[in-house]
C-alpha cells in the first residue's frame, strides 16, 4: 500500500512509428519495467501507473488532457525512449496542467560493447531523445523536475518520490477547503493576505465563519460522547491528576473534549482540512482552544494561530506530503533566543498550539494559566520535540506574489529544563548559525508563524515550489547575507518580469 493513497502518477514514453511494430513492442516492454520498477518501490509514495508508448501528436494530446481531467493523476512523468520528434508534443504539453517530471534513463546500465550493431542502437536513444525532449519542454516554458540516471539508482527514486510528495501537495491544495474562526489578531500584518490570488494560484477555498457557529457545535456534543473521549485522553496521554476522573480540574478536561468533538464535528460536516481561530475573537469559548487543536494536527489538519490561514494551508500541504514518513510537521513560532556566544539557540513554541506529532515521548495533558484571551485556563499537551534536522518554513504575501522562506535547522534538547514553562516547544540550531539565518529571515521579510517538520526537507520543498510557481528563499548550511541579498534581489527581478510574460 502507498503512502499517499488514491493518488498516482502517470507514466509516458515518446517514440514514433517510424522504428516499425517489432521494436516498439522491445520499447513497450523496457519501458513498462522500469514503470513497475518505480511503482514497486515503497519510497514512491504513489502509484505509479504505465500507459502504452506514444508515437503521434494526437495520442499525445489526448493523453495530457486525459491527465488533467482525472482527479487521481497528480503529475506525468515522460522518457523518451527512442527519438520522438518534439514537434509531435507541442499541443499536449501546452495543454497540460499537471505537474511533469521529465526521466533522463535508459533501459540498460552497461553498453554490450561487443554485441553492439545499429539494432541496438535504434532501440536505445535516449541519449539524444530526450535532449529533442528537453529542447521542446525549454522553448514551449514548461515547468518540470529533470532527473537523471538508471532507476536501479537509489538517488533516482529518491528524487522522483521527492516530486511525487510535492505534486501530491499540489494537488491537495487544488481542493483545500479553510475555515476561519474569527478574523486575523487586529493590527498585525504578516498574517494577512489576499485569499482571492490564494484561491487563483494555489486554488484553496478560505472562508470566514462566526465563532458562535463553533460554540453551537461545541454545546451540542451529548455527555456520553464527552465521557468516551475523555477516556481516550486518560488511555493515551499523561492526563495530570487534576483533570482525570475525581480531580478537581475534571471538569476543564470534559470541556476541552467537547471542544474537540464541535470542531472536529464542524470540519467534516463541511469538508474542511485545514482551520484558524484567533484569541481576540472566542465568542462564547470558555477556553482557548489548546488540546483540540493540538489533536486535530496530530491527525493531518493545518492550523494557523491569530487567523493566519496562509500558515494553517502550509501546514495541511506539507502534512500531506510526509504522509508514511517517519518525524512530524507542526504549526511553530519563533519565540526568543538563547545568545550565549558559540551555543546560541532558537527556543520556538506557541500559546498552545504546538502538534505532538514532533513529540519526543508521550505528551503531558495539563492545565495552567493563560494570561491571554480573557478566558477560563485551557488544557494543552506539554513536551519537548524530537531532537534531529528539521526544516522550518513560512509563506508570505509580499503583495505582488507569494514567499516561501525556509530554514535548515537541528532541534536539539534545550540546554536546561523548563519546569515552568506550560507549552509543548522546540529548540533548535538554525544552520548555518543564529546570526545569518535571523538575518537572512529578517531581510526575507519572512513570517513570525511557521512550520516546523522533520519528514520534508529542502527538496521536496524546492519541488513544491516550482510547481506552484513560487518563490523560495532558503537559507541552509552554505547561505551568506551577502548572497542571500543578492538572491532577493534576482527574484524580485525575475518574478516581476516573469507577470509581464
Amino acid at each position: 500500500m502507498k503512502s499517499i493513497e488514491g493518488r498516482e502518477v502517470w507514466f509516458l514514453t515518446g517514440s514514433q512509428g517510424l522504428y516499425g511494430e517489432d521494436t516498439l513492442r522491445q520499447v513497450a516492454e523496457q519501458s513498462r519495467r522500469i514503470a513497475d520498477t518505480l511503482d514497486e518501490d515503497h519510497g514512491v509514495p504513489v502509484r505509479v501507473v504505465w500507459k502504452p508508448v506514444l508515437t503521434d501528436a494526437n495520442a499525445i494530446r489526448r493523453i495530457c488532457l486525459d491527465a488533467n481531467s482525472d482527479d487521481a493523476c497528480i503529475g506525468l512523468i515522460a522518457w523518451m525512449h527512442t527519438f520522438s520528434p518534439a514537434k509531435m508534443w507541442i499541443a499536449g504539453l501546452d495543454a497540460l496542467r499537471k505537474p511533469l517530471l521529465h526521466l533522463h534513463t535508459q533501459a540498460n546500465v552497461a553498453l554490450p560493447w561487443a554485441s553492439i550493431d545499429m539494432d541496438f542502437m535504434n532501440l536505445n536513444q535516449a541519449a539524444h531523445g530526450d535532449r529533442e525532449f528537453g529542447y521542446i519542454q525549454s522553448r514551449l516554458g514548461v515547468a518540470r523536475k529533470t532527473v537523471a540516471g538508471h532507476v536501479s539508482d537509489p538517488s533516482v527514486a529518491v528524487r522522483i518520490a521527492s516530486w511525487a510528495r510535492a505534486a501530491a501537495g499540489q494537488a491537495e491544495l487544488r481542493g483545500l477547503k479553510l475555515a476561519r474562526f474569527g478574523d486575523n489578531m487586529r493590527d498585525v500584518a504578516v498574517t494577512e493576505g489576499d485569499k482571492v490570488e490564494a484561491q487563483l494560484r494555489f486554488g484553496v477555498s478560505v472562508n470566514t465563519y462566526g465563532v458562535n457557529d463553533l460554540v453551537e457545535a461545541v454545546d451540542a456534543s451529548t455527555d456520553a460522547v464527552v465521557t468516551e473521549l475523555v477516556k481516550e485522553y486518560e488511555d493515551t496521554l499523561r492526563v495530570a491528576p487534576e483533570l482525570r476522573a475525581g480531580g478537581e480540574r475534571h471538569d476543564s478536561l470534559r470541556y476541552a473534549a467537547r471542544i474537540e468533538l464541535g470542531l472536529r464535528g464542524f470540519l467534516t460536516e463541511g469538508g474542511f482540512k485545514a482551520f484558524t481561530t484567533n484569541f481576540e475573537d472566542l465568542g462564547g469559548l470558555r477556553q482557548l482552544p489548546g488540546l483540540a487543536v493540538q489533536r486535530l494536527m496530530a491527525d493531518g489538519y493545518g492550523f494557523g494561530g491569530e487567523g493566519d490561514w496562509k500558515t494553517s494551508v502550509l501546514l495541511r500541504t506539507l502534512k500531506v506530503m510526509s504522509a508514511g514518513r517517519s518525524g512530524g510537521t507542526s504549526f511553530m513560532e519563533d519565540y526568543t533566543y538563547h545568545l550565549e556566544p558559540g551555543r546560541e539557540l532558537i527556543l520556538g513554541a506557541h500559546m498552545l498550539e504546538v502538534c505532538p506529532t514532533i513529540s519526543a515521548g508521550v505528551p503531558s495533558c495539563e492545565i495552567h494559566p493563560l494570561g491571554i484571551g480573557g478566558r477560563e485556563d485551557p488544557v494543552r499537551l506539554v513536551f519537548d520535540a524530537q531532537t534531529g534536522p528539521a526544516v522550518v518554513v513560512g509563506l508570505a504575501d509580499m503583495g505582488d506574489r507569494f514567499r516561501l522562506v525556509a530554514n535548515e535547522i537541528d532541534v536539539v534538547e534545550p540546554a536546561e529544563p523548563l519546569p515552568n514553562l506550560p507549552v509543548a516547544r522546540a529548540v533548535w540550531q538554525p544552520r548555518p548559525n543564529l546570526r545569518t539565518s535571523t538575518e537572512a529571515w529578517l531581510t526575507a521579510g519572512a513570517p513570525h508563524h511557521t512550520v516546523l517538520s522533520s519528514a520534508i526537507g529542502a527538496e521536496e520543498l524546492g519541488d513544491l515550489a516550482d510547481i506552484l510557481g513560487t518563490e523560495l528563499l532558503l537559507i541552509d548550511a552554505d547561505t551568506t547575507i551577502r548572497q542571500f541579498t543578492k538572491e532577493i534581489r534576482w527574484n524580485q527581478a525575475y518574478h516581476r518580469l516573469a507577470q509581464g510574460f
